[in-house]
């Protein structure tokens, strides 16, 4: 163990550069080289330090995971696409399925799945599964849904053409399960990155000045391969490309992944779960506003919608929430700590 692991263990214990100012010491590292000297060691040559942790190799177990939701969604709307009736329904609710276990073996293994170093799952409740369901099902089914209650619907239930009487957004959503693996190669990236970094720091503040512009690009790079998808995805199916409202809802989800990944779970939780309230509220609201004398509770909605359409609704809310976390983000998967083995739990 070498000096900065000890800063970084007493940063994950809430250890304050104002707490090592109590003990005589400018900030934390150099409290941990005060304690790192105090320790006595034995009196045979020692080894060369290792770096304080491995940096994460790619694995094709991992690699190849991270493509199964992509391929379980291309083949859910290719099948929706060739069938028609309950043919149709069937093959949907199998894709969902399918694609349901796909997502939960690419989060399972990889950098999606926990702090590297660390085999033990993520302990403490699942806290942000359900609400990342719901934005997933605003996405997919949410504008054409709201079109429905604000002119008088809905009168039926979705079938699953883009066209239909509730029309469901495909382009979105088969979009952000392709992006499931640069998602992880950005994790990737994010970690492997941090780890170099940290063997390579001679204080905490140095660390996090370095490691601040490696989560914004890595963050950036996401998007842009999100971007990418959603054109390609938008070209095949001939449909909008729904660019706002899927780049906001990607950026939420991986920063909210990346959170969860490295412990700070609280955050996630509370920010998914004001994102998917707010456009539960977008909806109840208009259905609350056709009661007697309640129609005033419609107007934030309407007014918003008639200015910049439906795709407004997700598109400021998941920005809202995504810029939150980045924020956060930017604040906490910037310490030392963040990229230890065991995390640093809130």
């Amino acid at each position: 163990m070498d000096p900065l692991e000890i800063a970084a263990g007493l940063e994950a214990q809430g250890i304050t550069d104002r707490t090592a100012a109590r003990f005589r010491h400018r900030d934390v590292f150099s409290l941990a080289e005060e304690l790192y000297a105090r320790v006595p060691r034995g009196g045979e040559p020692r080894p060369e330090p290792e770096p304080p942790m491995p940096v994460p190799h790619v694995r094709a177990r991992w690699a190849l995971s991270s493509l199964l939701p992509g391929v379980a969604g291309a083949a859910t709307v290719a099948g929706t696409r060739l069938t028609q009736g309950q043919p149709r329904l069937l093959v949907a609710v199998a894709g969902i399925v399918a694609l349901a276990l796909a997502t939960r073996a690419a989060l399972r293994t990889g950098p999606l799945a926990g702090p590297y170093g660390s085999r033990a799952p993520l302990p403490g409740p699942r806290g942000p599964r359900p609400w990342t369901l719901w934005l997933l099902g605003y996405a997919l089914f949410g504008d054409g849904l709201l079109h429905d209650v604000l002119t008088g619907g809905p009168d039926a239930l979705p079938d699953g053409a883009p066209g239909g009487d509730w029309p469901t957004a495909t382009v979105p959503v088969l979009a952000l399960t392709l992006s499931i693996a640069p998602a992880a190669w950005c994790a990737h990236l994010l970690t492997a990155g941090a780890r170099r970094r940290l063997a390579g720091s001679r204080g905490l503040g140095e660390f996090t000045a370095a490691a601040r512009p490696l989560l914004v690009g890595t963050f950036a790079l996401f998007l842009g391969a999100l971007a990418a998808l959603l054109l390609l995805c938008g070209k095949v199916l001939k449909e909008p490309a729904a660019y706002p409202q899927a780049l906001t809802l990607g950026a939420l989800l991986l920063l909210a992944r990346l959170l969860t990944v490295h412990r700070y779970r609280r955050a996630p939780a509370l920010v998914l779960g004001a994102a998917a309230a707010t456009e539960a509220a977008a909806l109840a609201l208009p259905l609350a506003g056709r009661l007697p004398h309640l129609g005033f509770l419609a107007v934030p909605v309407r007014t918003l919608v008639d200015t910049l359409g439906e795709p407004a609704v997700p598109a400021l809310t998941c920005g809202i929430a995504a810029l939150t976390l980045l924020l956060h983000a930017t604040r906490t998967l910037t310490r030392a700590s963040a990229h230890a083995p065991t995390g640093a739990p809130e």
